[in-house]
């Protein structure tokens, strides 16, 4: 237990992600997904949290850690293809996480998809929470389309607004 990290968290609160993505970055960020899914046969989600709930700083759960129970949460798994990727906003942390689904994982090695977080990073520590959040969605769809060409056909399985925690 870091008492740092869960008085940054608490201090955080629930306000700060829509602060740092206010309706127009997140209506931004609705239709870059809607666009690149057009291109790829995948499916990408967006969630954003403020904090952590107590509990899960007081058991030192890590910002991987959440990311991969939200993505079980938000069902991102649940696609035909399992061809899903969620990205991970974690603001008290300045943390972003992307987890594969499956069939992305088996094409797409997790030192790519670091990378990409730690590039992420860097735009948010800059303070350019949208933008980053942009090139993000953008990113996984150039991974998504080289890998998941679009098809003649193909349902959108998952919600494209980003979602608020």
């Amino acid at each position: 237990m870091e008492w740092r990290r869960i008085f940054r968290h608490f201090l955080t609160g629930a306000g700060r992600a829509r602060r740092r993505f206010p309706p127009a970055a997140l209506a931004e960020i609705e239709r870059v997904i809607v666009a690149g899914e057009k291109q790829h046969a995948g499916e990408i989600c967006i969630a954003i949290e403020s904090a952590l709930p107590l509990a899960e700083l007081w058991h030192g759960v890590t910002p991987r850690e959440r990311a991969i129970h939200v993505f079980s949460l938000l069902r991102v798994w649940d696609t035909a293809a399992n061809n899903g990727v969620l990205i991970y906003v974690l603001v008290a942390d300045g943390a972003i996480e992307l987890v594969a689904d499956r069939a992305v994982a088996a094409r797409i090695p997790q030192e790519e998809w670091e990378r990409l977080c730690r590039e992420i990073e860097t735009a948010f520590g800059a303070g350019r929470y949208g933008e980053g959040a942009v090139a993000a969605v953008r990113a996984v769809g150039a991974h998504l389309a080289r890998h998941f060409p679009a098809e003649r056909g193909e349902s959108d399985e998952l919600p494209n607004q980003p979602v608020l925690l």
